[in-house]
């Protein structure tokens, strides 16, 4: 385990459950890292956590901290409301100076404004609350990989395909931008100076709470504005807490959705199962950094090489292969 200077913020909602944020806490201590937090981390405004103000406040001081890690405390909402006011310049020179910023769900609007505004890299990864302070103990692989971005080991990661892909043929990749994030929030970027140009990427995705009509809604827009052609790959994650309902959809679902996709993007793959979205057991994934991709049957490899100047050694990746779907 690297021991790591870790600076935790809140740059979206405000924490509601205090007991899992003191949790993770407690858990990156006891891997032994050096834990700043904020001082308006656990701020509450209305929804937020503090006004938009003490939310950009706070990002500066994350900045400006010198930590290797810079980490959300929780999602929710917020960043979209002051994309406008970020300090880009800043966030950009304390990533070159090695700090990474972690984050999921609504990070995704400052990971991809970022991508957009300067090309800086991010990571799609855990929060403090719902991850390491998960009730029943944090993941082993989501923490193996998040030690695997502190030591600089981490080239890539694996995962199985659903059952159902089984005879899916999957055509490498090479030198393609992963980037995307959360469904909802990329969309709501879309024709804002913060939504990323990206072309012959690879975009991944995730949501949760949303029926598959909304999911598709989604990508359709996506689609109808150019974006998802453009792409070598749309690589789905995890959709948790999706709402059928009964007796309606008649079969309408998650699997309609991506054949549906896969059946208008001709020229572009789409890809599913990959351990990342709204779960305990997520990857990190380096969003505006160039990756490779391959498959083996349903065994998928997506590879991003060293991200750090650190000696080359052995590949070095975590493999998470669920459960069918």
């Amino acid at each position: 385990m690297t021991s790591k200077h870790i600076y935790i913020y809140s740059p979206s909602s405000a924490i509601r459950d205090k007991a899992a944020f003191r949790r993770g806490v407690a858990r990156l201590k006891a891997l032994g890292h050096e834990v700043e937090v904020d001082e308006a981390a656990l701020l509450a405004h209305q929804r937020f956590a503090g006004d938009d103000a003490t939310r950009l406040a706070a990002i500066s001081r994350a900045a400006a901290s010198g930590a290797d890690v810079a980490l959300i405390a929780r999602g929710g909402y917020g960043l979209t409301r002051i994309l406008d006011a970020l300090p880009y310049k800043a966030l950009a020179k304390a990533i070159d100076k090695g700090t990474e910023f972690v984050g999921c769900s609504d990070f995704t609007a400052l990971q991809n404004a970022l991508l957009a505004k300067n090309g800086a890299v991010t990571w799609s990864g855990p929060a403090v609350g719902e991850d390491f302070g998960a009730e029943g103990g944090a993941d082993d692989i989501m923490e193996a990989c998040f030690d695997d971005l502190l030591s600089g080991q981490g080239e890539g990661t694996g995962w199985r395909m659903p059952a159902r892909d089984a005879e899916l043929k999957v055509k490498p990749i090479e030198d393609a931008v992963l980037w995307g994030g959360n469904l909802c929030v990329l969309t709501s970027l879309l024709g804002t100076p913060y939504f990323p140009v990206v072309d012959k990427g690879v975009l991944f995705i995730e949501d949760t709470n949303e029926h598959p009509y909304r999911i598709e809604r989604m990508l359709d827009q996506l689609k109808l504005a150019g974006v998802l052609a453009r792409q070598k790959a749309v690589v789905f994650g995890q959709f948790t807490g999706v709402r059928n309902i009964a007796g309606y959809d008649r079969g309408f679902g998650m699997n309609t959705v991506i054949d549906r996709l896969r059946a208008s993007l001709k020229k572009v793959q789409v890809i599913a199962g990959l351990p990342f979205g709204h779960v305990q057991t997520k990857v990190l994934l380096p969003v505006g950094a160039k990756v490779a991709l391959a498959a083996e049957g349903r065994d998928v490899f997506l590879v991003w090489g060293h991200r750090h100047g650190h000696h080359d050694h052995d590949h070095h990746g975590h493999d998470h292969h669920g459960h069918d779907h």
